[in-house]
């Protein structure tokens, strides 16, 4: 896992404990607060992705000479989505695992 995943991580951690902390004052279940940052990181990946596409047709069609940008960004946009693609299978293992506990 590189530096920049685990800052992400390290980022996003406080603010999940904020989410929760908020929750259960409120009474609202901590997962609703993290489902929608999932849902959210999922859009911005989908943004990044059309700006990448983008990008690529520019270079391609040689409106743009700035190969280094591209290549940097659609590996940021690759270790965002594969962080993502993570956690949605951490959580998946997890329900799955409650599933086979008996009662």
């Amino acid at each position: 896992m590189t530096i920049e995943a685990l800052s992400a991580i390290a980022s996003a951690l406080p603010s999940m404990n904020a989410a929760a902390a908020g929750a259960s004052i409120t009474g609202a279940t901590p997962m609703a607060g993290t489902f929608d940052k999932l849902v959210h990181s999922l859009q911005d990946i989908n943004a990044q992705m059309s700006i990448n596409q983008q990008a690529i047709e520019s270079l391609a069609v040689g409106q743009s000479d700035d190969l280094h940008r591209v290549m940097m960004n659609l590996e940021s946009t690759k270790l965002a989505f594969d962080l993502t693609l993570q956690i949605r299978n951490k959580v998946l293992d997890a329900y799955q695992e409650l599933m086979r506990m008996q009662v």
